[in-house]
């Protein structure tokens, strides 16, 4: 990499805004939510999101939450369901801890006011891929993830000791000379001038969550730009799975118009996919056909795209009732009729897509990084939970299970105190560049058109290096100066995270889950049974 530069910005804390906090929660989605609530048990809570509260990627989820709630489900199916989809690398001991959770949880988001889907006073599951039992509760049809983050974010209005800071811009963690983690740096777009604020925090909670838009085919909000990954380097934290990026096998594929996600569920309960000449294909992929993992029918739709040199394949729901359709999948349902897809005569064109980082800041089962005072939740963090592959369902799960934990351990650590931390002065400038200074909306944008061609579903060795010298070319000219907008951090942010998948998507000369080398298409577990790690 470039010469290493610890912060984004110029900082003096003695001249600059201050807040002062017993935990820190760094991000809005089901993670924090969660974590907030649970930290407020004991402790103040200052919550900051880069948007609203309400953009987040828990917020567009469709599918659902897995969960045991049946009484011919066991957590031992769930249990090796995941194990089996995360091909070697989960750990079987969180898998467990993880999975034991779900229904009483879920128990409590209900109890919340969570409005999930019912059938006889129970509530409702349904069939996803790699999921041996319908283990899958939903909220409004396809409206889970808005159901459950609405009822949090009521829960954490409740709370008087839950401050919320929206349109925040968290740029960098503050370590001492312990190399802890003390609090942020950011920049308040509310504030007048939207000045610089440091928040000090006794713990510090990461719950950034993904980094979809590195890809220029996304179902991520804009707000994805992996921030969290990129700032937790900076800090010094350990990494791991970075090479694991899952790609969502079907996203609404309209010329010119911005991704959406067209949730598994709808395979779950009998759509078929049909190629370019209205052939079912998946059979030939797998046994599972359209219920095979996600990394498999991702590919197996690559495949028969360029074997068919068409841009998308088909996703077929003729056969549902419409009626049924509409209530069931409301979301999707309003979509297509938006681009005036009749759902029960046209076929609905789909492709792949960016979906979900399945590896991030490395933490033990309690969600300790390996930065004191720091934590992390949710879709940045690598818990050992999915190994090289994420069981669909799984991650709105993990959310709830690790930000709980992650709130206790916020409160373990109150006897501390935010008085008690030392909070030390930091003085930091980054000299002035003479290097040219190139446009980061035209970086941003070349960057993820290179990281879909190069670092994107099938990968090779010669596409992988040359994404690695065009990344540290555009690092050379950007990340040596100094912005003062978000759009200017977030290209740095996304030329620091980009260069760390490349990196360890070459190191993993293997195919295993969502990570699929052409030149090395097997498993290799002599040499690969293992995380690959990474850190400053």
């Amino acid at each position: 990499m470039p010469e290493f530069k610890r912060y984004l910005v110029n900082i003096d804390s003695n001249s600059t805004h201050q807040l002062f906090t017993d935990c820190l929660v760094i991000g809005a989605g089901i993670a924090g939510l969660r974590a907030a609530i649970e930290a407020a048990e004991c402790c103040n809570v200052i919550i900051v999101c880069k948007d609203t509260l309400e953009n987040s990627n828990t917020w567009k989820a469709q599918g659902g939450i897995a969960s045991v709630l049946n009484k011919t489900d066991t957590f031992e199916s769930h249990i090796s369901d995941t194990m089996k989809t995360g091909c070697g690398l989960s750990d079987e001991g969180v898998v467990d801890f993880v999975v034991r959770q779900g229904p009483e949880l879920i128990e409590q988001l209900l109890r919340w006011g969570t409005e999930f889907d019912q059938i006889d006073g129970r509530i409702a599951t349904t069939l996803e891929g790699g999921h041996s039992h319908q283990r899958v509760a939903h909220a409004h049809g396809d409206e889970t993830g808005r159901g459950i983050a609405e009822a949090l974010i009521r829960k954490v209005c409740e709370k008087p000791n839950i401050k919320i800071i929206e349109h925040f811009y968290t740029v960098d963690l503050l370590t001492n000379d312990d190399n802890e983690c003390v609090g942020v740096i950011g920049h308040d777009k509310q504030r007048p001038s939207g000045a610089d604020q440091i928040v000090w925090a006794a713990n510090t909670i990461l719950a950034t969550g993904g980094a979809g838009q590195l890809y220029r085919e996304t179902t991520n909000p804009e707000v994805a730009t992996g921030d969290g990954i990129a700032m937790a380097y900076r800090a010094g934290a350990i990494f791991q799975d970075l090479e694991f990026v899952q790609f969502h096998p079907t996203t609404l594929y309209i010329a010119g118009a911005s991704r959406a996600l067209i949730t598994e569920t709808l395979r779950g309960e009998g759509a078929v996919l049909l190629d370019s000449e209205g052939r079912r294909f998946m059979k030939a992929y797998h046994e599972s056909a359209e219920l095979a993992p996600r990394d498999i029918v991702s590919r197996a739709i690559l495949a028969q795209m360029l074997e068919t040199n068409t841009t998308h394949v088909y996703l077929d729901v003729r056969h549902f009732d419409k009626e049924h359709f509409s209530k069931r999948f409301p979301q999707i349902f309003e979509l297509c009729e938006g681009f005036d897809i009749d759902i029960s005569r046209d076929l609905i064109p789909v492709r792949p897509s960016a979906h979900y980082m399945v590896g991030g800041v490395k933490t033990d089962i309690s969600g300790r990084t390996s930065l004191r005072n720091l934590y992390a939740c949710g879709e940045i963090a690598s818990t050992g939970l999915h190994g090289a592959n994420r069981l669909g369902s799984n991650s709105l799960l993990e959310g709830l299970v690790f930000g709980k934990t992650t709130g206790q351990l916020a409160c373990q650590h109150k006897e501390t105190g935010v008085v008690h931390i030392k909070h030390p002065l930091i003085k930091y400038q980054i000299p002035p560049s003479n290097r040219t200074r190139l446009d980061a909306a035209d970086v941003t944008n070349s960057l993820r058109a290179l990281m879909w061609r190069n670092v994107g579903i099938t990968r090779t060795t010669q596409p992988l290096s040359e994404a690695q010298e065009i990344i540290v070319f555009w690092q050379r000219y950007v990340m040596d100066k100094i912005f003062d907008t978000p759009q200017g951090w977030e290209c740095q942010n996304m030329l620091t995270v980009c260069l760390l998948i490349a990196r360890s998507a070459q190191m993993r000369q293997e195919s295993r889950g969502v990570h699929f080398r052409s030149d090395f298409p097997n498993i290799d577990d002599e040499h690969f049974k293992k995380h690959i790690e990474i850190t400053r």
